[in-house]
């Protein structure tokens, strides 16, 4: 009987044991304690303010990491050592050493300490207090860009934004930083108040009438390519008065609260204008609901190449953004319980995760639309999210594609993070959850639980990790998770980085293998559809060994203007650069899927650093012989006289000769070019060194040296102008002592716009840009001598880039000029030839007379005497 009580002990506790699965095998790390090494914490010592730690990854540097808890600790080597907490400084002073908010930025660490932003360069082991925030902050947000090599991307990683939590958004201060945290400086949201009018006013249905600072109203009216055109008039002439906050175009402004814009702009909020649509009415109310509540985070949304306010009010938060077209009305509300934190995820994709400890919440297009994260307890019990499923989170990690959430309750939860998010699948049998516990990915399908030990033998802490497998725990039969369907899917531009210019496009392809079947839905998504548009075909191309069909797919992407398909109130502004990403995945993808990570690249809609601009130069000064070129390489060198140029660029002459170092290593030999035949240069686009066409574009020429001894062939008026053209003096003027060649695409502004509305008020003006829809071209003056010109492509619709070049002319053929006065040479020469003239007519006839006669005979006698007298002509007789 003892030995049957004995099995059935036996046998009962294996059952259990078997039912118990084993999530991970703990194992504790202790380095560096073999040695009595004395090690103390210098300064003061940092704690994180949340119950609950967070641990922070570095989306680029796989090994360094930081942990926020009861102590602080930061790692570059993912925590495989023994480490001493973070602290400040002796040198640092701060009130309480509390840890609000922590952020990576490139290799440097942001923390938020007693409201000051502190920052860590931990590559050179360096501390420093930011500059330039003046009042107090609690948070920071950033990003990080992972694809070295290109400006956009390290514009990425430097963008920081630090403000209050929980301050009013009519009193709140914004600060922001493109210095990765070492200097701020405030930051203007342009969140715009809106007047409203009737439509005989503007002249249109939209949103419309903007304050400024002049006491104007400005009437915006759409226009192509997702522009407006503006119209400033007074508010009295719009019917009702109106004092305007100052607006600007290009940072946004964060505007007064709803009350003061009704008292400004003499408009009740539960009103619309006359002849407005329902689009008016519903961002009128979103104007009010703006302007309300408070700040619950500012974040650049790099996805949607936009800057994302959250607000919160009465339980309900919403995103308001800052560039059209997004800037017209706010995203959708959603439950705000608690205190959020929000994490974006790396990769640039705008998926965002917002949780507490009652909530978990999702976005999968940057705050446009939040939904809560459906929970599956068993593979028969689903919840429709973390509240309704009653379990209490701690902490929460994710990556590009997957979210792991780990709770009180002893209990890990899985997800993916795809185009279509899945449920939270419940991981459970281990005790891993400890008050100091914390979960984070170490790779693709590879999770850890870290908890830091302390030891009471040393300053330094241990750690104790927990890796778990999730494909391998997937594989559990009691979970019942389904086989992925899909064998193979993978593309060449996945984690890769592409440039799209304007008038540009790209193609990329990919290759997809079900199962045998099973019937997989690819599906392509870009993170910015107002800005990048595609078109996806698909086609099966071949077999595989055992049988499979291959599937593939061409993308095509390119400017969503240049599609032709969406509404111009859709698509943001052209003359803009912007970002996106392109993700492919497969639809109904089983979260088995750990493997088979969706294909993603990241699309910037903007210069193409392998684009640049040539001269051309068919004819040159040394073909022909005019110069040698081996003369032109040993130190040549050329005088300007001071009548022919101004080192201001104004057009006076100077006080001396300028001697002139020519540069042949840049300018090469010089263009051939007759001074009395108008001149235009041929512009050619080089792209990774092909010739990619001759540009029609309009540019603009500038004479380095200030030489201003040439012209144009046209005139305002004759390049028939509506309004007032730029010039060079207007743009030196303006730019100031920014740049010495100032005119760009940036702040060209075409005289032929019909939206431009300068007057032309001296028609006669020579007209200064060349290329485009004019035949205009330089006309040289009387002299000889090389012309070293600067040019510069200002069409804001043919290159995001700055496509600017450097080249030299020799102008030849010009006489040089006398010194005699014209007139004092003319006079003497017309007398002359009227008096030939007179003699030719007069002599015959005079010769005629009896005084002709006698004078002929005359001369005939003084000639035989003469010939008398001189030997010569005797002896010829």
């Amino acid at each position: 009987m003892l030995v049957l009580m004995l099995v059935a002990a036996a046998t009962l506790r294996l059952c259990l044991v078997a039912g118990a699965r084993q999530l991970c095998r703990i194992h504790t790390v202790r380095t560096g304690k073999v040695f009595h090494v004395s090690q103390q914490i210098q300064g003061d010592h940092l704690y994180f303010s949340s119950g609950t730690p967070r641990l922070i990854k570095h989306p680029c540097k796989k090994n360094t990491a930081l942990y926020l808890g009861r102590q602080i600790f930061f790692t570059r080597d993912n925590f495989k050592s023994s480490l001493l907490p973070l602290s400040l400084p002796t040198s640092i002073k701060v009130g309480i050493p509390e840890v609000t908010s922590a952020h990576i930025a490139g290799s440097v660490l942001l923390l938020v300490v007693d409201q000051k932003v502190y920052v860590y360069d931990y590559e050179a082991n360096s501390w420093n207090a930011s500059i330039g925030i003046e009042h107090p902050v609690s948070h920071i947000s950033g990003d990080n860009c992972c694809y070295s090599g290109h400006p956009f991307c390290v514009d990425i990683s430097n963008s920081v934004f630090a403000y209050l939590h929980g301050d009013q958004i009519s009193q709140t201060n914004v600060y922001f930083s493109n210095t990765r945290g070492y200097t701020f400086q405030k930051f203007a949201y342009e969140r715009q108040g809106l007047c409203r009018f009737s439509q005989s006013r503007c002249g249109h249905t939209g949103p419309g009438w903007v304050l400024n600072p002049k006491g104007l109203v400005s009437c915006k009216k759409r226009r192509g390519h997702g522009e407006t055109r503006t119209e400033k008039r007074p508010c009295e002439d719009a019917g009702r008065p109106c004092r305007g906050a100052a607006t600007s175009q290009g940072m946004p402004r964060i505007t007064g609260h709803h009350q003061e814009l009704e008292e400004r702009c003499g408009v009740a909020s539960s009103s619309a204008s006359a002849g407005a649509g329902s689009a008016n009415t519903r961002l009128l109310a979103s104007t009010k609901a703006e302007l309300a509540g408070s700040l619950g985070g500012v974040f650049y949304f790099h996805s949607l190449s936009q800057v994302g306010l959250l607000l919160i009010d009465q339980g309900k938060a919403m995103f308001s953004y800052s560039e059209h077209p997004l800037n017209r009305s706010l995203g959708l509300p959603f439950d705000y319980n608690g205190t959020l934190d929000i994490l974006i995820t790396p990769g640039q994709k705008g998926i965002l995760i917002f949780w507490f400890e009652k909530s978990l919440l999702v976005s999968g297009n940057a705050g446009q639309l939040v939904y809560p994260v459906p929970v599956d307890e068993e593979p028969r019990i689903s919840y429709s999210s973390v509240s309704e499923a009653n379990v209490t989170i701690h902490n929460i990690a994710a990556n590009q594609n997957e979210l792991a959430v780990l709770t009180r309750e002893n209990s890990l939860y899985y997800g993916s993070l795809g185009i279509l998010p899945s449920s939270l699948i419940k991981f459970s049998g281990q005790n891993i959850w400890s008050q100091e516990a914390a979960v984070m990915f170490t790779d693709v399908g590879q999770l850890e639980i870290l908890t830091p030990l302390p030891d009471p033998m040393f300053p330094a802490f241990d750690f104790q990790r927990c890796p778990m497998n999730v494909q391998e725990i997937l594989m559990d039969p009691q979970l019942q998770v389904d086989v992925c369907k899909v064998e193979l899917l993978q593309g060449e531009f996945d984690n890769k980085m592409y440039s799209i210019d304007m008038n540009s496009k790209l193609q990329l392809t990919a290759l997809m293998i079900p199962r045998p079947g099973r019937s997989p839905v690819p599906l392509a998504m870009v993170s910015n559809p107002h800005s990048l548009g595609l078109q996806v075909a698909i086609y099966e191309d071949g077999y595989t060994y055992d049988g499979n069909t291959k599937h593939r797919l061409n993308i095509s992407l390119r400017q969503q203007h240049h599609w032709g398909r969406a509404n111009p109130n859709f698509t943001s502004s052209i003359k803009k650069p912007t970002v996106s990403t392109i993700t492919l995945d497969v639809a109904n993808k089983e979260i088995s899927c750990v493997d088979l990570k969706p294909l993603t690249a990241l699309i910037s809609v903007g210069c193409d650093q392998e684009k640049k601009i040539v001269i051309q130069n068919k004819i040159s000064a040394c073909s022909n012989g005019i110069l040698d070129p081996v003369g032109l390489q040993d130190n040549y060198s050329y005088i300007i006289e001071k009548e022919a140029y101004d080192p201001n660029f104004r057009g006076q002459m100077s006080r001396e000769d300028l001697v002139v170092n020519y540069l042949y290593e840049k300018l090469g030999c010089p263009r051939l070019v007759y001074y009395n035949t108008p001149w235009r240069p041929v512009v050619e686009l080089w792209r990774e060194g092909k010739f990619q066409e001759v540009t029609k574009a309009e540019f603009v020429l500038l004479e380095v040296n200030g030489l201003f001894t040439y012209t144009y062939s046209l005139t305002a008026q004759m390049a028939l102008c509506r309004s007032q053209p730029q010039n060079w003096t207007t743009i030196l003027e303006s730019a100031g002592d920014k740049r010495p060649f100032a005119w760009d695409r940036e702040n060209y502004i075409s005289c032929h716009d019909p939206d431009n509305d300068a007057p032309l008020r001296w028609p006669d003006v020579p007209y200064q840009i060349l290329g485009g829809p004019t035949a205009n071209k330089v006309i040289f003056d009387q002299r000889n001598g090389i012309y070293v010109f600067f040019l510069s492509i200002v069409d804001p619709y043919y290159s995001y880039c700055h496509l600017e070049t450097t080249f030299s002319v020799y102008v030849y053929g010009a006489l040089p000029p006398s010194i005699i006065p014209t007139t004092v040479t003319i006079i003497p020469l017309i007398m002359a030839m009227l008096l030939s003239v007179w003699s030719a007519y007069m002599i015959p006839k005079l010769l005629h007379t009896e005084k002709g006669l006698r004078l002929k005979e005359f001369w005939m006698n003084l000639c035989r005497r003469l010939r008398n007298l001189c030997p010569c002509f005797q002896g010829r007789r």
